[in-house]
């Protein structure tokens, strides 16, 4: 997730080639993905996906808790798993090339070639062969959102769950505690801290492997709760807080132990807080604090480390192994704009403060608060990384920094093999990469060949060939199936909507972030701007769609409905603005179109719906307007799908949880949105992402939840799930397509990539 402007613009929107999975790449040349690595993000950096993700599921609420509702539906929606609709089974489609972001890496210490990789909302993976494929190993009943990894010196696994980097689509969903697996991965067992919700790291106590430290960042959106640094000394049977925050929007988000003094205890606190109108990623909380008799009391350092005060941020603190008196540490401030990076040769007493840090700045960007991050080669003090958009390398412990563009952008996890010299592994938001020259940035690396923990926004399907498959990433672009041997991009920046044209499967269209959109005839091989459109905001995920009766007629939005009659070339304005107006969450336009459908039988009939809450109806192609959002709750709308033998007859979701109130997710109008049905019968309290219709039965109504897909043959009075062996993952977009013979539904994960079920 790259920023536009200064070093990251670069990339940002670069189309890139077929992948070249397992490839070895030096520096300066193109990426394991084959061309540059795509970078992603816009104008708001990470918090652009973020924004847009969280304003939909808090709206109209300043704050929730997320965390407490979100376990509750997983709860719900397990339940409903347990008795399928549909026996047949869900089928992972990858792609497994690619790769998505990773929060955290651990090696085994005595089982060669043993790794572990925490995905971001993909749950946990291992891979048997030093990361050169990885495989799913994390119970698909649990929140699939991990923060971070430990592995203990007798090869006991722990899970942090809840990403703690507040990007990405991270902050909106949430953790539930921390998990120990006693067998590599093969089975899980919740150990408590259950409403910590983001958990920032996790550290073993090399000298006791029932010893161990959590820094638990708390619940991003409401004060207080479990967060702060935990001790457990019974493998996590117990828990005991024994560094609280200054106040009760103060978490711990980094830890680390001396690895020859284990009294010794350095801690990374982080006062930071989010609601709808905004973030505050910093205050009077944050600092680095330390523990000399193994937790027991606290010391806030200073000796030349910031002073608290409003305007600190997140900071990170790493400790060198070969030399446990060094130290190294990094700050940003509250908007996420660097503020320095300091050096200890005395255990933290005093710190000097490093002045050649231009490569160290640039790489934090303006969003310094996503990474936090310093490792430091466990054989050579004097050998540090710190993460960033582009990994910095120092040889000199920060006299002198080099960097690398090498792989995918934002680096967030690195690891060194205890067992084979040289070998380091490194996580991103392009997945896993391997080194066999210690990590160096000059030297060569390898990205695994099999690592499908991808977040997807949108699915397209070709219906003249089910084969093809395109769809829009986040940090990856827009990636197809067809083109090469293994899945490649045809955009770069955040891949959001994709469309395949129904009638032509060569004819393409794929968007970026913010309504950046590129049409193609010959399959994405070229790709054209579309034509201009009308708005005057335009949201994270701008929605795109054909007329269901002819689709060289297109339907785009941002503020005003744009209709194209020659697959988007050109676009005339067909409605004024149909939101409540400008509001602005987190920076990003608010007040935008999210959703829109042309009735297949009545073309000139199309409905609308506004991510702050308004419904609308034309059966005139846009000549008039009228608002039928009467009936409905006061949420963000996330789709509304008409049925294909009746214009009157549609269907709406919104997003959010219920929060208290009887407000519904599903609703259903049979007279033009006159009057308005709740059908959510038992779908668990989660937003729904998206309604289809099976193509060759209306009766049966499919959803994308954000835990799992649901099927309703009965308007909605009973839900179960269609087939078997799909996780509780979020489901962003569903594609249901008509073969002749049978009906293929496609589902785009947050997480976990493309699944497919017949």
């Amino acid at each position: 997730m790259a920023k536009f402007g200064g070093l990251t613009a670069l990339a940002l929107l670069l189309a890139v080639t077929a992948s070249i999975p397992g490839a070895t790449v030096p520096t300066g040349t193109e990426s394991a993905f084959g061309g540059p690595e795509p970078e992603a993000e816009g104008l708001a950096g990470p918090a652009g996906a973020d924004g847009w993700l969280a304003a939909q599921r808090l709206y109209p609420f300043p704050s929730l808790n997320i965390s407490a509702m979100a376990t509750a539906a997983r709860g719900t929606a397990a339940a409903i798993a347990a008795a399928p609709g549909i026996q047949a089974a869900w089928q992972q489609l990858g792609p497994a090339n690619i790769g998505g972001r990773v929060t955290d890496l651990v090696v085994h210490p005595t089982q060669p070639n043993l790794v572990f990789a925490g995905a971001a909302t993909g749950g946990v993976w291992k891979s048997t062969d030093a990361a050169t494929t990885f495989t799913t190993t994390w119970n698909p009943t649990l929140t699939p959102s991990i923060g971070a990894l430990a592995i203990t010196s007798t090869g006991t696994l722990y899970a942090g769950t809840g990403e703690a980097n507040p990007g990405g689509g991270s902050v909106t969903f949430p953790g539930a505690g921390v998990f120990r697996s006693a067998d590599n991965g093969a089975s899980w067992q919740s150990v408590g801290l259950t409403g910590t919700d983001r958990i920032g790291r996790i550290a073993a106590d090399p000298g006791n492997a029932n010893r161990l430290f959590v820094a638990a960042a708390g619940n991003l959106f409401v004060p207080g709760g479990q967060r702060g640094l935990y001790r457990t000394t019974d493998g996590g049977s117990t828990w005991q807080l024994v560094l609280a925050g200054a106040n009760g929007t103060t978490g711990a988000v980094d830890v680390a132990i001396s690895p020859t003094d284990p009294n010794r205890i350095y801690a990374a606190m982080w006062d930071h807080q989010r609601q709808p109108n905004g973030r505050v990623y910093g205050g009077t909380g944050s600092g680095i604090y330390r523990s000399t008799n193994g937790g027991t009391s606290w010391t806030r350092l200073a000796g030349g480390l910031p002073a608290a005060g409003t305007n600190l941020g997140r900071m990170g603190i790493a400790v060198a192994r070969s030399n446990p008196n060094r130290l190294y540490a990094i700050a940003s401030d509250t908007s996420g704009d660097f503020v320095g990076f300091w050096t200890s040769t005395n255990a933290g007493d005093t710190w000097t403060r490093l002045t050649n840090t231009s490569l160290v700045s640039s790489a934090q960007s303006t969003f310094g608060w996503w990474f936090g991050r310093i490792w430091v080669d466990p054989a050579n003090a004097s050998h540090v990384f710190v993460a960033g958009v582009n990994m910095v390398e120092s040889l000199d412990a920060g006299a002198n920094w080099r960097r690398s563009s090498l792989f995918h952008a934002d680096q967030h996890a690195m690891a060194w093999d205890p067992l084979t010299a040289n070998r380091v592994y490194l996580g991103n938001d392009g997945g896993v990469y391997r080194s066999t020259a210690n990590g160096s940035l000059t030297g060569a690396w390898t990205k695994s060949t099999s690592q499908a923990h991808l977040q997807f926004y949108t699915v397209a399907v070709s219906k003249q060939d089910t084969s093809r498959i395109s769809g829009g990433l986040q940090d990856n672009g827009s990636v197809r199936s067809w083109g090469g041997s293994n899945w490649n991009s045809i955009l770069g920046g955040d891949g959001l909507m994709n469309l395949i044209d129904p009638t032509n499967q060569n004819k393409i269209y794929a968007c970026s972030q913010n309504g950046s959109c590129r049409r193609s005839t010959d399959g994405g091989n070229t790709m054209t701007a579309f034509g201009a459109t009308t708005s005057d905001r335009r949201n994270w995920l701008t929605p795109v769609a054909f007329d269901p009766s002819n689709p060289a007629i297109m339907y785009y939005a941002g503020n005003r409905l744009n209709r194209s009659t020659n697959s988007a070339a050109t676009w005339t304005a067909i409605s004024p603005d149909l939101s409540r107006g400008p509001g602005g969450i987190d920076g990003y336009p608010f007040g935008t179109i999210t959703t829109h459908a042309a009735a297949r039988i009545s073309p000139a009939t199309i409905y609308v719906g506004t991510d702050d809450g308004r419904m609308w109806i034309t059966r005139n192609t846009g000549g008039t307007w009228t608002e039928i959002t009467a009936g409905l709750p006061t949420r963000w709308i996330t789709h509304v799908t008409v049925d294909p033998t009746d214009a009157n007859l549609a269907y709406v979701s919104v997003s959010g949880f219920r929060n208290g109130d009887p407000a519904a997710h599903v609703f259903r109008t049979s007279n033009g949105g006159s009057s308005w049905q709740d059908i959510s019968g038992n779908l668990p309290d989660a937003p729904v992402n998206d309604l289809v219709l099976d193509p060759r039965d209306r009766t049966r109504l499919y959803a994308a939840t954000d835990v799992g897909a649901f099927l309703t043959t009965d308007n909605g009075a009973t839900w179960t799930t269609p087939g078997t062996g799909l996780p509780l993952v979020p489901i962003s977009d569903l594609e249901a397509t008509d073969t002749g013979s049978t009906t293929v539904l496609t589902a785009a994960t947050y997480g976990l990539g493309i699944y497919r079920l017949s």
